[in-house]
């Protein structure tokens, strides 16, 4: 291939291929060579175009194929337009020539449709350019039309069309031929050149004005012709056709001279109107035809045309477009209802065609109105329907407006349900009278109109949940109040039904009593039915209707009324056969039709509660309902016998009761009705083959039992389109009637299918056929074997007897039950049954198989491969194979190839690939041979769809086929002409396999896999070129394939155009296959997409809108026009992926640009809400001008792309801006710093930050939040929050100490102010007080006037709660006001917390109260300020804060506690809507619980609330009492079990949550319970009850442990910990107060007899389990092995202490060691004596282990924060007074010793297994203060014995001989301690060992005199050690070591001369010895007095010192002060001396 890749053809390479792979050869180079001529310059085009040119025309000699052709034109084209033109007279004569040639043959063919391309494609790229010699060209055409078969006409009207696009108006002498030749084309036979002819006329009118001016009435007759037989395409491309013409003719300016102004009349729209009328009413059989036919009667217009004529009303308003409709609505909609009015009956005249036409109605009424009106236009066109609707109303003539009423109210139900809430200001607006005019025509006498009615009702319900409860109140009252008229009874039950059906839409539900107000209602119509024999057959329909409407509300609801409802379902059918023939001979006509009617009811009731309440079935209640099942069958069974003897008024009815039994049946586990199967089989055997069926059902029976990938190849119809509802009714035959709603009112609550279109049951006759194929495959293989078969032989034997058109209804019948039979044995793995039966199944589908009708050819392919399948068994698989190869052999008719290639494609399709490779290769052979079969399309479409299925289901096993199969695909795809699309799908499907089958390797480098590759691409390639979209679909999703596969191979910005090209096609499936694709690639290249996409919109200078939107707002923003646009709900699901993998992968770099698409988005809405804003400003002082104005701007930027999108976008985009700033925080932080941000910006004007929009955020959310749609405000609310917590903490660096967000207060309050009306549905309420909580809480605004005004929304909202769940509103379920009423308690919960927090944060110990006055009123200290806000109303929030709580706690309780549950439900929840609670409490609980904590430690559970007593009892929230008789005066508690209950409440509340956490637990949710537990444990009350509950205390380790355990974050470790610690306080604090009482009780005589207090009593025993200290000593072992796994023996496979090398732990793994060796320290107190010694070793273990693997030395020798944890906890362990009690003392005192000798062995060299390189990074001043602490700490006997005392000073010593000046200070500063400790038998062995050691190191520096400030240090704390041993010394020795020390000091000082110029730390140290001196003189004056006197130089060095030092003085006074003044510096030198 890559020989095809230069200028010329390489002719060499091309000689040398063989005859397929020169095509290939051809098409490659004239693809490279398209390129190629755009990219060179065009003087190298000039020097080789005479060779070029003869290259290329004499390939029109070599036959080229359609592609070629095409590709080889277009080259032509562009070659003359770079290079010289004079030879292009040349080419055309020589193209005209080809075309005039005589040669008629089939192998000329091709060089003459070559011929006539190139003419096509020379004239459109050159036009005017070739003169005149295109009247020639065009008569030499036209001559030739008339000679050539169907190939040859489309390839013409197609150059034509290019012809005229070319010349423009140049063209105007030949446009009347022109127009001649395509008008015949257009009634063509074949269906291409239709299209093609269609094409044409299109380009045609853009210039040949008397289309749309004297000939429009021919026009428009002539596209009625063409509609008629006409397929999908055609009459896409007529109607546009049509539809554009009439358009023109309306808003043309026509041109030209006086003169020909008058022969051309203008057209007013009611003659366009009048025109497409004609069309649609009378076809096109003109006006005189018609009247004839009509004298016969027999005329109606044939469906095809008037789907046609329906979809040419749509082109038409769609070219108009949408501001033309708003202007000429009224008459467009007055015109279209008229289509299908009285004064038209031909339209009308039966049922069928009625339903028919008023789909296509709605169809128009829909598509234009929904697709092309903003929402503020269809707000107006609501109301234009409305006045509609009441005209229609008063209509006398019942018949003549009824179906006008049912298409104008469907229409209105689908717009508002599509406006969402945006529709309630209508609904408000009395002059519509909306609901009025519904309700009203509910009384219609027409059945359709009152279910149209109920219908609308149901849209008005869903799309605005408000309005659903006061709409079925109002019904249910009329239905009450007009039981007596059978219009209102039906009409109100319909109504009620479909009302109930919406509430499974509207999350917020309806009252839960109004269930049991239907329900009495029903069975009062049920009762009376008898009463009024003219009303029993309506109030018994009403009666069932309603109790299976009730179902749809679910188990909820259900459960209560099912005892009812089971009575009625057993009376409704006769206890016994006995009683049901004294039936059969007492009734008459009418009573059975009653019956009948009152019984299909009852059975569709239970079969919409075993479909809608599935858990209520337990056995029980199937044993209720099954007594009745035997009865309905019986009378199943007797139907025949009664129809006999009543006739034909039973017809229906009996109809319809079967129909529904089967229903129930299917629904019913087959074991139920075991007894019955025989009879049920045989009534279904009567049923599929009755004599009296007429219709062909085959289009809504088989598709379901065919494979859904077979049903491509049958029908184009069957394909999804975006006019598959009105193109449905073609599929039915005109003798079938399309589904409508009155055929089944049933299904009006029912949840529908397709979106929010209307149910479309079919009618009853043709429902229960598929019923019943349905139920008889479930039945047949339930029933025994010997019954299968003599069912099967009578279904023979009744295809048999039957002939004709009837034979083929009963064959369609029988093979879709037995092919359903088969499935369902397949499935369930069950075995088929005896010999005979497998070959009367065959025989069946053998017959079938070979059937005319191609739908039952394809469910016999694949009962064929299930019959297999079933069998299992690989010889009749073989057999079978062999019978479709013997036929397909012999076999000459399409018929029977078709239906045998598919047949052996399902094979493989069930059976895999297994079968033998011969089998594989002869399977393959066969196909091979019939999709070159060029005489028949069908069998190549058919054999190549087999194909595919045999290349996927053989996988690997096919790879030795891929070359030959790929060559062929691309042979055919080069050759089959492209008027046969259905070819091209195929041939697309089976490169799709292949591509899938090659997988991964197609990205190998091997030769054969690169030219493997190369034909998939070249493959694609042309499929991209078929003008058929499917195809075009195949084209792209065999890309997305190989871009999956082979990335690097796919040219990505060809691909992205072609994608973006088609991004707004009219195909629905190629739309589809876009998306995908462009799925895909964003996942992988999002940035690269997108710039190819603008790159291509950019260079492409058409006006496409794809590329004029991509141009404007890139393709991100394009893809959200099209999704505002887009109605497929797959589509808009693929299409939101897309831009949110776009978002995640570039929001951040290209910031602006996301955030001004979702700008505009959503303020292209804003000027509906304008108004509202304004009003909501106008409180805020300031802000109101800014924030009005920036929603009204919008007006004069009139470029805006978005043209008022829907809701559902805006909510989108508004989802996409928190996704963006969730993006953001991923990236840098500059995002939300303002600061930063501002300063990149500057030094790169490219950088864009979140933190720079925040204005648009605000304003964006802000216009969210404020709409009227709720949902929009649900996502602005959203959004709110989302900025709030972001953007909180952002300070302003213009006003410091500010932050950014306070600018914006006034925004916020407006924002959420509209939330707490009245009319807001709870959920928006429930959000805004979350966003009211996160603004208070998140401290933005300080100043509390500023803050008042959104604490005082959540003020109103409490006031609104307070009544609790009875005073909240009545329109929604009773869950939904808990759902408000918990949002408001969890938001004034997380402000209480917030400002406790801030008050505990900021609390100075002594503020006086006038001071706290002060501040509140000058609004500056807001910590305390707010804590007064609302301590205000804590009295209030209290009380129902522990009501929800209490609540809770009843609803986690288990199941097996229901009984005790009170009966009425708690505070705020009704017993009957407690699962939906459950949820709601399950959001909220703990905040509240964790204010509740809060407030109660705030009481100290001391105060006794003054509301508490007696009096709270009578009020509607009882929170004290546990809800046990709470309203009984007497049992009036104290406050100790007030307090006792409210401390085990909210214990057991997080007990519970705690101990077993579900996965789904919020970390918020775990972090507030644990929050709680410690504001719980930090007063004594509560800590004494845990205390002395030992039992207790263990379960609330044991759960805290299992916390610790299950969740890794620390911050939820650490606060489980601090409750640990809690816990173990109060166990001392209880010890401790035990203690203490018994020595006050026995007095001190008795001290022997003492008991013993605290763990381990006097044995020292701990018993797991029983045991807090245990329990404790877990958990913290838990938490160190976890942090430091060394310290486990296990781990380290030995007992001993093994140094390792330390290590530093994580900040967070350093605050859990440290908070866990706290509480290890504590433990000892909690233990008596012997407990104590039981632990001690494991706590010592874990302390030194700690202080051993954590100390690291770090620089300036500190101590890491783990090793000051393991000292401090070390110190506390000594100093216990357990150590000195008298039981334990031996005992510690062995342990301690242990210890230090523990300590010491870390720096012993055998211990340490890395010998050096770990003695290196011990840190030695770490285990120095650890022995100076044992010294210190533990009673002298520990550490005096000699060994141990020994090793310490040794220690000492070492350490005093280290180099480090840091380890020398620490060293001098541990001595000093020791030193000064008051015990000499401690401290004098190591003075007497030191002291000399320290003195020489001192005088070493005294010679050498300190060079920088370590050394000065060391040299003063050796002073300071000395001064220590004077005093500590024994008076006679003092006065020597003063001796020692004095001269030490004076040589340091320095005379006034050398002071000048010493150095700074000189100087330091010349100061420190002089004040010393000063202190020691006068102490010790005799010493002082003797040395000075015996050393002159000493004492003349003093004085010169002195007398300096006082001359510097004067100078430094002011200094001096400074240094002592106690300022900043001292505190800080605390902190960082502090150890």
């Amino acid at each position: 291939m890559e020989l095809a890749h230069s200028l010329l053809l390489n002719e060499e390479a091309y000689n040398q291929l063989g005859e397929v792979q020169k095509a290939e050869f051809i098409f490659e180079w004239l693809r490279y060579l398209e390129k190629l001529l755009l990219a060179t310059s065009r003087n190298d085009v000039r020097e080789k175009q005479k060779t070029l040119v003869e290259q290329l025309l004499s390939l029109l000699n070599n036959s080229p194929g359609p592609p070629t052709r095409k590709l080889l034109a277009k080259n032509l084209a562009i070659l003359y337009s770079i290079g010289d033109t004079f030879s292009v007279y040349e080419a055309i004569d020589k193209c005209n020539d080809l075309i005039r040639s005589k040669d008629d043959s089939p192998s000329y063919l091709p060089t003459k449709l070559a011929a006539v391309v190139c003419l096509g494609s020379l004239y459109k790229k050159l036009g005017r350019i070739l003169g005149n010699t295109f009247t020639d060209t065009v008569g030499n055409i036209l001559k030739a039309v008339k000679s050539a078969e169907s190939q040859g006409r489309y390839e013409i009207m197609l150059s034509l069309q290019n012809i005229l696009n070319g010349l423009g108006a140049a063209a105007a002498p030949c446009h009347r031929d022109v127009y001649k030749a395509a008008r015949s084309c257009l009634t063509d036979r074949s269906m291409a050149v239709r299209c093609a002819a269609a094409k044409c006329l299109l380009e045609l009118q853009n210039e040949a004005i008397f289309m749309w001016s004297t000939d429009l009435d021919s026009v428009a007759t002539l596209c009625f012709k063409s509609f008629e037989g006409s397929n999908y395409d055609v009459r896409i491309s007529v109607s546009k056709l049509l539809g554009t013409i009439l358009a023109k003719a309306i808003t043309s300016k026509h041109p030209g001279t006086a003169a020909s102004r008058q022969s051309i009349r203008r057209v007013s729209l009611e003659e366009v109107l009048e025109l497409l009328g004609t069309g649609f009413l009378r076809g096109s059989s003109g006006f005189l035809r018609a009247s004839g036919d009509m004298l016969k009667g027999t005329s109606s217009v044939s469906r095809d045309v008037r789907v046609g004529v329906t979809q040419a009303y749509v082109v038409f308003v769609s070219t108009l477009g949408g501001a033309w409709l708003e202007k000429n609505f009224a008459a467009f909609l007055s015109h279209i209802l008229s289509l299908v009015s009285q004064s038209h009956p031909k339209a009308t005249q039966t049922q069928i065609d009625a339903i028919c036409c008023r789909r296509c109605v709605s169809f128009i009424l829909r598509t234009t109105i929904g697709g092309l009106l903003g929402e503020k236009a269809q707000l107006a066109v609501v109301k234009d329907i409305c006045q509609a609707i009441w005209k229609l109303k008063k209509v006398m003539d019942v018949a003549a407006s009824q179906h006008m009423l049912v298409c104008a109210l469907q229409e209105l139900g689908n717009l508002i349900h599509n406006l969402g809430t945006t529709a309630a200001p209508l609904l408000q607006d009395s002059s519509t009278g909306l609901l009025d005019s519904i309700l009203s025509v509910t009384l219609h006498p027409s059945i359709s109109v009152r279910l149209a009615a109920a219908w609308c009702l149901h849209c008005i319900a869903v799309a605005l949940p408000s309005y659903l409860t006061p709409l079925l109140d109002c019904c249910l009252e009329r239905l009450t109040g007009h039981k007596s008229s059978p219009e209102a009874v039906t009409g109100f039950s319909f109504a009620v039904a479909a009302l109930l059906g919406a509430v499974k839409h509207c999350p917020l539900g309806i009252p839960h009593g109004k269930g049991k107000i239907i329900m009495t209602l029903a069975e009062d119509l049920l009762c009376s039915a008898a009463q009024n024999s003219r009303l029993s057959a309506q109030r018994t329909q009403a009666g069932w209707l309603l109790i299976a409407a009730l179902m749809t509300l679910g188990p909820a609801v259900v459960s209560h009324h099912l005892a009812r409802v089971l009575l009625l379902w057993k009376c409704v059918f006769p206890a016994s056969p006995k009683d049901l023939e004294t039936e059969k001979s007492r009734g008459d006509s009418f009573t059975w039709q009653v019956t009948l009617e009152g019984r299909a009811g009852a059975l569709c009731a239970i079969k919409s509660f075993v479909s809608h309440c599935g858990d209520l079935l337990t056995e029980e209640v199937i044993q209720r309902l099954l007594p009745p099942l035997p009865c309905a069958v019986d009378l199943l069974t007797q139907l025949s016998s009664i129809l006999k003897m009543y006739g034909s008024p039973l017809k229906t009815p009996s109809v319809v009761y079967r129909q529904r039994l089967y229903e129930l049946l299917i629904l019913l586990p087959p074991e139920t009705y075991e007894g019955n199967l025989c009879a049920i089989l045989k009534e279904l055997a009567a049923d599929l083959t009755a004599p009296d069926i007429q219709v062909s059902a085959s289009t809504f029976l088989l598709p379901p039992l065919c494979h859904q990938d077979d049903l491509l190849i049958l029908s184009p119809l069957l394909q999804e389109t975006d006019h598959r509802f009105i193109e449905e009714q073609l599929l039915l035959g005109n003798g079938v009637a399309c589904g409508s709603l009155e055929y089944d009112p049933y299904l009006i609550y029912e949840k529908d299918v397709e979106g929010d279109s209307v149910p479309k049951p079919l009618p009853p006759a043709l429902s229960v056929i598929s019923s019943a194929a349905k139920l008889f495959g479930v039945v047949c293989a339930h029933v025994g074997e010997t019954q299968r078969l003599p069912i099967l032989e009578q279904l023979l034997d009744s295809i048999k007897h039957t002939k004709g058109a009837r034979q083929q209804v009963v064959q369609l019948h029988v093979v879709s039950s037995v092919s359903s039979f088969l499935k369902y044995v397949a499935l369930s793995k069950g075995c088929l049954g005896p010999e005979e039966l497998k070959r009367f199944a065959l025989t069946l589908v053998t017959g079938a198989l070979e059937s005319t009708n191609p739908l039952l050819r394809c469910a016999a392919a694949e009962a064929w491969a299930r019959l297999a399948q079933v069998l299992d068994d690989g010889a009749f698989t073989a057999g079978l194979a062999q019978v479709s190869f013997d036929k397909l052999k012999s076999a000459r008719d399409v018929v029977t190839r078709t239906g045998h290639s598919l047949a052996l494609g399902s094979l493989h399709r069930y059976l895999g690939g297994i079968s033998s490779s011969q089998h594989l290769n002869s399977c393959i052979g066969i196909l091979y041979t019939l999709a070159q079969d060029s005489t028949s399309p069908d069998v190549q479409t058919w054999a190549l769809h087999s194909l595919s299925l045999i290349i996927d289901s053989a996988g690997p096993l096919y790879y030795v086929h891929v070359e030959p199969t790929l060559s062929l695909i691309i042979m055919l795809l080069l050759n089959v002409p492209p008027t046969h699309a259905e070819v091209h799908q195929s041939l697309g499907r089976c490169l799709n396999a292949l591509i899938t089958t090659l997988g991964p390797e197609l990205q190998g480098n091997s030769t054969s896999i690169s030219t493997l590759r190369a034909s998939c691409l070249l493959g694609c390639a042309v499929m991209q070129d078929n003008p058929d979209c499917l195809v075009q679909a195949q084209a792209i999703s065999c890309l997305q394939q190989l871009h999956m596969f082979a990335p690097r191979h796919v040219n990505l910005s060809s691909l992205v155009s072609c994608l973006c090209v088609n991004l707004y096609s009219p195909y629905l499936l190629l739309r589809r296959a876009v998306l995908a694709c462009l799925r895909q690639l964003v996942q992988r290249e999002a940035a690269e997409v997108s710039e190819h996409a603008v790159m291509l919109a950019k260079d492409s200078r058409e006006e496409l809108t794809p590329d004029a939107d991509i141009r404007e707002v890139g393709l991100e923003g394009a893809l959200l026009i099209l999704l505002d646009k887009e109605t497929d709900e797959r589509l808009c699901h693929d299409i939101k992926e897309t831009l949110n993998y776009m978002l995640t992968s570039m929001a951040v770099e290209k910031l602006s640009l996301w955030l001004k698409l979702c700008k505009d988005v959503l303020a292209a809405s804003a000027d509906c809400t304008a108004i509202t804003c304004v009003d909501t400003m106008q409180e805020e002082e300031g802000d109101k001008g800014d924030d009005a104005s920036v929603l009204t701007t919008r007006h004069d930027e009139k470029s805006h792309p978005f043209t008022n999108p829907r809701w559902a976008t805006r909510v989108f985009a508004a989802e996409c801006v928190c996704r963006i700033i969730n993006q953001c925080e991923n990236a840098t932080s500059a995002h939300f710093d303002i600061a930063l941000a501002q300063e990149m910006k500057k030094k790169d004007s490219r950088n864009d930050f979140l933190v720079l929009h925040l204005a648009d955020l605000i304003r964006m959310a802000f216009m969210a939040a404020t709409d009227h749609s709720d949902q929009l405000r649900l996502s602005g609310l959203e959004m709110l929050l989302v900025v709030i917590r972001r953007f909180a903490t952002v300070p302003e660096p213009e006003f410091p100490g500010h932050v950014i967000l306070e600018q914006y207060q006034a925004n916020v309050g407006a924002a959420l102010r509209p939330a707490f009306t009245s009319e807001t549905p709870p959920d928006v309420t429930a959000k805004a007080c979350q966003v009211c909580s996160a603004w208070i809480a998140s401290g933005v605004v300080s100043d509390l006037n500023d803050l008042r005004r959104v604490h005082q929304l959540l003020v109103s909202s409490l006031t609104k709660i307070q009544a609790g769940k009875e005073a909240l509103s009545h329109l929604y379920n009773e869950s939904a006001s808990t759902m408000e009423i918990l949002a408001v308690l969890k938001a004034w919960a997380e402000v209480y917390i917030i400002a406790v927090q801030r008050h505990k944060n900021h609390r100075q110990p002594l503020k006086t109260t006038s001071c706290l006055e002060d501040s509140i009123r000058n609004g500056s200290c807001s910590s305390d300020g707010l804590l007064d806000l609302v301590y205000a109303d804590l009295g209030t929030l209290s009380r129902l804060w522990l009501a929800a709580l209490q609540d809770f706690a009843l609803l986690t309780l288990p199941s097996e506690f229901a009984s005790q549950l009170p009966a009425e439900g708690g505070a705020f929840y009704t017993a009957e809507t407690s699962e939906n609670a459950k949820l709601q409490y399950y959001n909220s609980w703990a905040l509240i619980l964790h204010a509740t904590a809060l407030w109660l430690t705030s009481t100290g559970f001391v105060v006794a609330d003054p509301d508490e007593g007696a009096s709270d009892l009578s009020r509607p929230v009882t929170p004290t009492s546990m809800c046990q008789g709470s309203s009984s005066g007497a049992t009036i508690k104290s406050p100790e079990d007030v307090y006792t209950d409210r401390f085990h409440l909210i214990l057991g509340i997080s007990v519970e949550f705690l101990c077993s956490l579900r996965s789904d637990a919020t970390m918020e949710s775990i972090t507030a319970c644990l929050h709680a537990l410690q504001a719980l444990l930090d007063v004594p009350w509560p800590r004494s009850k845990i205390g002395s509950d030992q039992d207790l205390g263990i379960e609330l380790l044991n759960v805290l442990h299992r916390v610790i355990l299950t969740r890794e974050s620390p911050s939820i470790q650490l606060a489980s910990l601090e409750v640990v610690r809690q816990i173990i306080c109060a166990a001392q604090e209880h010890v401790k107060e035990k203690r203490r009482s018994a020595e006050v009780d026995d007095g001190a005589a008795e001290k022997e007899t003492l008991p013993e207090f605290g763990e381990g009593k006097d044995t020292g025993g701990l018993v797991p389990g029983k045991s807090l200290v245990f329990a404790t000593l877990e958990l913290c072992v838990c938490i160190l092995v976890r942090q430091l796994p060394e310290l486990n023996p296990k781990l380290t496979g030995s007992p001993g202490v093994k140094a390792r090398k330390p290590q530093m732990l994580s900040e967070d793994g350093s605050r859990l060691v440290s908070a866990a060796l706290v509480i290890l320290s504590e433990l000892p107190a909690v233990c008596s004596p012997e407990g104590s010694i039981s632990i001690l070793p494991t706590i010592l273990y874990l302390t030194i282990g700690v202080l051993r693997e954590t100390a690291v030395k770090l620089p300036g020798g500190q101590l890491s924060s783990t090793v000051a944890a393991s000292l401090q906890a070390l110190k506390g362990i000594l100093s216990s007074p357990m150590a000195r009690a008298e039981k334990s003392h031996t005992a510690w005192t062995d342990l301690l010793r242990s210890a230090l000798t523990t300590v010491l062995d870390c720096w012993d060299p055998e211990h340490f297994s890395l010998v050096d390189e770990t003695h290196e990074e011990l840190d030695e001043v770490s285990l120095l203060t650890a022995i100076t602490v044992f010294i210190l700490s533990t009673s002298p006997e520990v550490t005096t014995i000699p060994c141990l005392q020994k090793r310490c000073i040794d220690k000492f010593k070492a350490t005093l001989e280290i180099k480090d000046p840091m380890v020398q200070i620490k060293t001098y500063q541990l001595l000093h301690s020791i030193f000064q400790y008051p015990n000499p038998a401690v401290s004098y062995p190591y003075i007497y060992s030191l002291a000399s050691c320290i003195m020489e190191k001192l005088q070493e520096i005294d010679k050498r005199k300190p060079e920088n400030t370590a050394e000065l240090q060391i040299f003063q704390e050796g002073i300071k050690v000395l001064e220590t041993l004077v005093t500590v010394a024994e008076e006679h020795h003092r006065s020597q070591l003063v001796a020692c020390l004095l001269p030490i000091l004076i040589s340091f000082l320095l005379d006034e001369n050398a002071l000048g110029s010493a150095t700074s730390i000189m100087r330091n140290l010349h100061d420190f010895a002089l004040q010393n001196l000063m202190q020691i003189g006068p102490q010790y004056s005799s010493v002082f007095k003797s040395l000075v006197a015996s050393s002159p130089a000493l004492k003349a060095r003093l004085e010169a010192a002195i007398k300096g030092n006082q001359e510097s003085v004067k100078v430094k006074i002011p200094t001096s002060k400074y240094t002592k003044s106690p300022g900043k510096n001292s505190s800080i030198q605390l902190k960082t001396s502090f150890l």
